[in-house]
């Protein structure tokens, strides 16, 4: 490392997660076996244990790279609470979810416009809708097959005499029919729903029905709670460390895109505090800020990139089929300043970072994928996140003369562009 770069010895680490309403301990244990995972095939020594805090759930890293004792404090600023009350909905809720949500992205042309970009986000977030129409046909199917045979033998048995008798009988097997197609029809939806964590289907379905219905605006809730991450990151700026990084992974990252953008514009970054870092990583910013009411988000994105009081890195890479990857956020969502500085958009490259054998056992595990940005990497290039985030050079530095990957996308394609307050 040069002697004119300013080394870490300290850093405070805020990791902003995406909609997810598993308890932020399974980060911690991540960043632990992946650490070491990563440790020992770089070459460096690194550790971590569990601390105390009272709003955010931490963990304290000591490591030495290149030769340099560096420890980092890093805090999961926790939202999953909100994202567990999004999801406490009912089977019949989910499916007017389903209406409500395509509606809204195919009515305003906002669907069509993400393909443009990135089929692989959008497949995505068809799957969940498919998944649940499939679940709900074959519901129906066999609660439809099996009360219509059992009605058949019911009618077998009493016979075709005409009598009122007959007649009752048969409304009575009528009757059946319609109860058992019911009762049958919860019965497997329900099932279905039961084995969600393996088929994710009600899991995206909430996740993008939480954007779309405010159609881009932030929700009143998570408005509130994003506040208070706001207040925590400024108390680590007035703090003995060097860097401040802040990480968004998927949906995170336009939440902390919002909360950056707040704390630079209400002169709430100090001058002469550590440097202000942000890592965004696997985002899907477009999913949101291609809806006509994420007006804030845009404006918060425009300004973020012309600031110089923040290092914005963008890490994506084109296996997640998860993301938007290598998406310019601000520029494809049409709010590009023209003395735009970030983000500086590279790619993970995961086809190149990890080996022929790692890449085929993971090539089709999509969500796994989505976390490997927090993983290590067993042919890694210039993207290492336990160095990025407990090693000895800040955000700025190790990315510093460093080209944005040739196949970025950072064209405007958002039909929506206001940026109203």
């Amino acid at each position: 490392m040069s002697a004119d770069l300013t080394r870490v010895k300290n850093r405070r680490v805020f990791h902003i997660p995406g909609y997810d309403p598993i308890h932020p301990r399974r980060y911690r244990e991540l960043y632990r076996k992946e650490g070491a995972a990563q440790a020992q095939i770089s070459g460096y020594q690194i550790g971590l244990q569990a601390a105390p805090s009272r709003d955010t759930f931490r963990w304290n890293v000591s490591a030495r790279i290149d030769d340099q004792d560096v420890s980092a404090q890093v805090d999961v600023l926790v939202w999953s609470d909100i994202v567990r009350s999004s999801m406490a909905q009912t089977i019949p809720a989910t499916y007017l979810q389903l209406l409500q949500t395509a509606w809204i992205y195919i009515a305003t042309g906002t669907l069509r416009r993400l393909m443009w970009m990135r089929k692989g986000p959008v497949i995505a977030a068809l799957c969940p809708v498919l998944m649940l129409l499939v679940q709900l046909v074959f519901a129906l199917f066999a609660g439809s097959f099996i009360g219509g045979h059992i009605g058949r033998i019911l009618h077998r048995f009493i016979g075709t005499e005409d009598s009122l008798v007959f007649a009752v009988a048969d409304w009575g097997i009528w009757a059946i029919e319609w109860a058992l197609l019911a009762v049958i029809t919860v019965t497997i939806l329900r099932w279905f729903k039961s084995i969600d964590n393996k088929l994710f289907a009600y899991y995206l379905m909430h996740d993008y029905a939480f954007s779309a219905h405010y159609k881009g605006a932030v929700p009143p809730a998570l408005e509130a709670r994003m506040a208070e991450f706001g207040d925590l990151i400024v108390e680590a700026l007035a703090e003995d460390v060097q860097e401040v990084l802040v990480v968004g992974h998927s949906s995170g990252a336009h939440l902390a895109v919002s909360i950056l953008a707040d704390l630079i514009r209400d002169e709430r970054v100090p001058n002469d505090g550590p440097k202000l870092g942000f890592l965004s990583l696997g985002q899907v910013v477009p999913m949101v800020s291609f809806l006509p009411k994420a007006d804030r988000l845009r404006r918060d994105l425009a300004f973020l990139s012309r600031t110089s009081d923040v290092t914005w890195v963008d890490v994506t890479a084109p296996g997640d089929g998860c993301c938007f990857a290598l998406c310019d956020p601000v520029a494809v969502s049409g709010v590009a300043p023209d003395d735009k500085q970030w983000p500086l958009v590279i790619s993970a490259a995961f086809t190149q970072s990890l080996t022929p054998a790692r890449w085929k056992a993971l090539r089709w595990r999509f969500f796994r994928l989505h976390f490997q940005y927090l993983c290590a990497f067993d042919q890694p290039k210039d993207y290492d996140y336990f160095q990025i985030t407990a090693g000895p050079v800040l955000l700025r530095d190790r990315y510093m003369g460093r080209k944005p990957s040739k196949s970025r996308i950072d064209v405007p394609v958002s039909k929506y562009t206001s940026m109203n307050p």
